[in-house]
């Protein structure tokens, strides 16, 4: 029997799981942010929370009397949690970069910052970074560093006093903004579990071993391996068999993961022969909803339906099959291309491999063979056509702007479905994965509303949204 929540009254469960998935979905919680019963739900809890999350998952809370801050172990690179401007878009390199040169910044300043001060501290600072730059006469750059102090506000770390930073990104001439500073808040945004400076490797972010303080002993490893696996369901849509190794392939078939997940968020562990998902159908904890609205959405959606169909239609055998690619694979492919690209010497290494040289030829130098799992392949050209006949019967639920930019769209739709895990990207095409066939059945037609047409799709199997991000 699981020994999770062991402090929590059956009368109290659904409040404290309520609780878990709060914090989960949201690393840092404050007094305005995601909104302002959070805190009060959270701190609550506290006391359990910090012993259940450490137990099943190795995450640490820190609370103050103002943030809760779940410092997580991080297994894999992952791009599909970016950060989001205020049109709802993945945050560039550059806001990235004016994100981490504001927050150096605030720390020079004292209880609050004009806008105007703030944008020169940051520009004196980007300026000695080759390509970045901030020139506050130029309206890009002005918004994107607006879109970072934005970032900072929503969680509380900024707030305005006076004035509005979205007329100052219009005319900084004419327009000024003034924000109180929250250092407390502020200092719970960058809280890294180990000193920057000293990493040598991409890799060395990922040892959450050693970035919690863990004992290098067999007992501690065979913790540490159940605590990966639940990590592994609770953060993808789904943890494929294929993707794990012998050690974490015994944790994930374990019956004890499924009742301690279930018993921590409240929601369900579906089993197939496939892998292991954790099924979020109230959205409450999911980063991304799938089956979901908008263009991207329901182009993903069909396409995903496409596939699907013609990978039963003709066979597995009957497409062209890939081998799979594992995670280790995977992971050694990308910390290598951004290891690649760190300063040495005053040099930077070019990137000229793909994604695919490198993982083979990591696996060369493993002295392994690639996955033995295949998966079948579709090409670029035929989701092209797919796309194009997708956009010529439903194109008039669409976005103007993506359905004349079929190349964009088919672009974001893909990203979308492998953010999902419902496809790997490949070169010259994709591999159509396991859980591509929960979406073979979708039905979908042309709602319209006055002049405004829109797009409805549902779906005849059970498409479940699944819990891929618990974190923002």
């Amino acid at each position: 029997m699981s020994r999770v929540a062991e402090g929590v009254s059956p009368l109290e469960l659904a409040d404290y799981q309520k609780a878990v998935r709060l914090v989960l979905r949201h690393p840092l919680v404050t007094p305005g942010y995601p909104d302002r019963t959070a805190l009060a739900t959270v701190r609550r809890w506290a006391g359990q929370l910090r012993t259940d999350l450490m137990e099943v998952l190795g995450y640490r809370l820190v609370t103050t009397a103002d943030t809760a801050r779940l410092q997580r172990a991080q297994d894999g690179l992952d791009a599909t949690r970016p950060a989001l401007t205020r049109a709802g878009r993945p945050f560039d390199r550059r806001r990235y970069a004016y994100l981490v040169l504001t927050l150096a910044a605030l720390g020079r300043h004292g209880a609050q910052v004009a806008l105007g001060e703030l944008a020169d501290a940051v520009a004196a600072d980007a300026v000695r970074i080759d390509g970045l730059g901030l020139d506050t006469a130029r309206k890009p750059d002005r918004d994107a560093f607006v879109d970072a102090v934005t970032w900072l506000t929503e969680r509380g770390a900024l707030t305005l006093a006076d004035g509005s930073a979205t007329a100052w990104a219009g005319d900084p001439e004419r327009a000024e903004a003034l924000y109180d500073i929250d250092r407390e808040i502020l200092l719970a945004v960058h809280h890294p579990t180990r000193v920057l400076q000293h990493l040598t490797s991409v890799t060395a972010l990922l040892d959450s071993a050693d970035a919690l303080g863990m004992s290098a002993g067999r007992a501690a490893q065979r913790r540490d391996q159940a605590r990966r696996a639940r990590r592994l369901v609770l953060e993808n849509p789904v943890a494929y068999y294929a993707d794990a190794d012998t050690e974490l392939l015994g944790q994930l078939r374990a019956p004890a993961l499924a009742e301690d997940l279930e018993r921590l968020t409240g929601l369900t562990v579906e089993r197939r022969a496939e892998g292991v998902a954790l099924i979020d159908t109230s959205g409450k904890l999911s980063d991304i909803r799938f089956p979901g609205g908008g263009t991207v959405a329901q182009a993903a959606l069909l396409l995903a339906a496409r596939i699907s169909a013609a990978v039963q239609r003709t066979g597995r055998h009957a497409l062209e099959l890939l081998p799979a690619l594992t995670a280790a694979e995977r992971l050694a492919a990308r910390a290598r291309r951004i290891d690649g690209a760190l300063p040495w010497r005053g040099l930077v290494a070019e990137l000229a491999e793909t994604d695919q040289e490198l993982v083979y030829e990591a696996a060369e130098d493993a002295g392994q063979e690639p996955g033995e799992t295949r998966y079948p392949f579709v090409t670029d050209s035929w989701l092209r056509g797919r796309l194009k006949e997708i956009t010529g019967e439903y194109g008039a639920g669409f976005a103007a702007d993506l359905r004349g930019d079929p190349e964009r769209l088919l672009d974001q739709a893909l990203d979308l479905l492998a953010a999902m895990s419902l496809i790997a990207r490949v070169d010259g095409g994709a591999l159509a994965l396991p859980l591509l066939a929960r979406y073979r059945g979708v039905t979908a037609r042309v709602k319209t509303r006055g002049a405004a047409p829109r797009l409805s799709a549902q779906t005849a199997l059970f498409a479940n949204d699944t819990a891929k991000d618990p974190t923002s």
